[in-house]
């Protein structure tokens, strides 16, 4: 950190940032194995994706509305970029908590991979966890914990210089793709975890456009450079 912060926001960041780790932990534990739970035969689907939707929903407006560099800059104004990042941190790791925690087994299994092929789809999820830690390992780790909200200035700032190294020279949002191969290398795919996989994924593809809004107008001309020179945003070769 860059000064001295006080006690009482230094815990609220070091509880945000446990509450990430505990989320994130909860999350994997949830989407490799809990996951594979499959409601009983004869019931209805409806009910359970109505909940399981509803559950994601909350999660995704938190991280969108939130995320607006408007209303970031408002909320930066009104009780400070420590007490904002770190708030932002904890309400966004419960609710991942409750979504994966609380998400309903729907029925059906779609496919169950085995022999060389579990191995290939095992393969895939591995290397998408591996792309996700090096792409938020560039980042910054403690930024994205909540630890260091010092890098949350506005990106022309110079001490947040737009980010093109390493995966981000292959598409423009490689924890996205990393996610991708996380959540569809599933080598047995239930229903249970086919919706998570695919409100996620449809979540990100949506998002994408507007995060990329806000990016041009903090970074201006260098983003635009970057994304000429970077073409695909998620998945090489197709977004």
């Amino acid at each position: 950190m860059a000064h001295d912060v006080p006690t009482p926001i230094r815990v609220l960041q070091v509880t945000g940032a446990l509450l990430f780790v505990i989320s994130l932990a909860t999350g994997g534990h949830a989407y490799f194995w809990r996951f594979d739970a499959v409601a009983p035969v004869g019931t209805s689907p409806w009910g359970p994706a109505a909940i399981d939707i509803a559950l994601f929903s909350a999660f995704a407006l938190h991280h969108s509305v939130l995320a607006r560099t408007r209303l970031k800059q408002a909320l930066h104004a009104l009780v400070g970029i420590e007490v904002e990042r770190a708030v932002y941190v904890i309400v966004a790791s419960v609710l991942l908590l409750a979504c994966t925690r609380l998400w309903v087994p729907l029925p059906g299994t779609w496919y169950a991979l085995s022999g060389w092929a579990w191995w290939v789809g095992s393969a895939v999820q591995a290397a998408g966890v591996i792309v996700t830690l090096l792409a938020a390992r560039t980042l910054s780790l403690k930024e994205l914990m909540g630890l260091d909200p010092s890098r949350q200035v506005s990106p022309r700032d110079e001490a947040k210089p737009l980010e093109t190294r390493g995966l981000y020279r292959l598409v423009r949002h490689p924890i996205y793709f990393g996610w991708l191969l996380l959540v569809g290398g599933a080598p047995l795919m239930t229903s249970t975890r086919l919706l998570f996989a695919v409100i996620s994924v449809a979540y990100l593809v949506v998002a994408i456009p507007f995060e990329e809004r806000s990016l041009v107008a903090n970074f201006g001309s260098p983003y635009e450079a970057y994304r000429r020179q970077v073409r695909w945003r998620m998945l090489p070769g197709i977004y």
